[in-house]
């Protein structure tokens, strides 16, 4: 089976320490479900962080290498998820969540990524899943945060069939890896070091593979560290609020007229 070509490469905007990778105007519509990618990367004060703040018709999934976060959703949790753990947020229907930075280097490296959710599930119940970093697979050199790797499945049920990983490779290390049947969408950002990817030199940059069932290898050519990320196409629209990303208008301003209501409550409560 051939190998994937490359379609894409992006270095993203830089926003302070955060560097946004994909949003769901643009690279979204190649990647979906994959729909928004940050990355922090930079010197954070500790206590940094977002309020309270909506989402509906998404799954958002938060990952830091070098940092702790206090975090506390409308479904009732609240905690401090520790450095390399998972935070994992499906808005659904509508929910609020808030958190906040707690750095344990200089500088901090870590991700968000929103997933699109599939029709039913984008209007359904709300979840929030904390996952401690000895509960995060490891399969040698890779980290499964999403999905299924070599027979280690992550605890996160994921909304639609995807893989999201986090691999190191030493300099000169090959690592191939063959995306099950059907997942068409696949990519790849290399944070860390140099790789040759489908021929070509990448660093510190996100490149969109060709759509497709073949294979795609990384060779490092240093040390080395990237997410990848495969998944079945998101066959629906995009349809886009301030904070939402769903499939159609009515379950747009369903979500939206909830993220309303929760808003109210949190105001009575004195929260906002």
């Amino acid at each position: 089976m051939n190998e994937r070509g490359l379609r894409v490469r992006t270095r993203g905007q830089a926003h302070g320490f955060i560097r946004r990778m994909v949003s769901p105007g643009d690279l979204g519509e190649h990647l979906k479900p994959f729909v928004f990618l940050d990355h922090v990367d930079g010197v954070v004060e500790p206590g940094t962080g977002f309020g309270w703040h909506p989402h509906s018709g998404i799954a958002t999934l938060t990952y830091s290498l070098d940092a702790d976060a206090a975090y506390e959703d409308t479904t009732g949790q609240k905690g401090l998820i520790e450095a390399t753990g998972l935070e994992w947020m499906r808005a659904g229907g509508g929910t609020w969540h808030q958190g906040f930075i707690h750095p344990r280097a200089t500088t901090v490296t870590a991700f968000q990524v929103w997933l699109a959710l599939p029709p039913g599930v984008e209007d359904g119940p709300s979840q929030g899943l904390y996952v401690s970093p000895r509960d995060v697979p490891q399969v040698e050199n890779v980290r499964v945060l999403l999905g299924e790797h070599l027979g280690r499945a992550n605890p996160i049920p994921p909304p639609s069939p995807l893989v999201l990983l986090d691999v190191v490779l030493a300099s000169g290390r090959p690592w191939t890896f063959t995306p099950p049947p059907g997942h068409g969408v696949a990519w790849a950002f290399v944070y860390r070091g140099r790789a040759r990817v489908s021929g070509s030199d990448v660093a510190r940059e996100l490149v969109v593979f060709d759509e497709g069932e073949g294979p795609v290898t990384f060779e490092a050519l240093e040390e080395t560290r990237l997410l990848f990320g495969c998944a079945k196409k998101h066959e629906h629209p995009l349809v886009l609020g301030s904070h939402s990303v769903h499939t159609n208008e009515t379950s747009l301003a369903r979500g939206v007229a909830h993220i309303r209501d929760v808003g109210a409550t949190l105001r009575r409560a004195g929260r906002l």
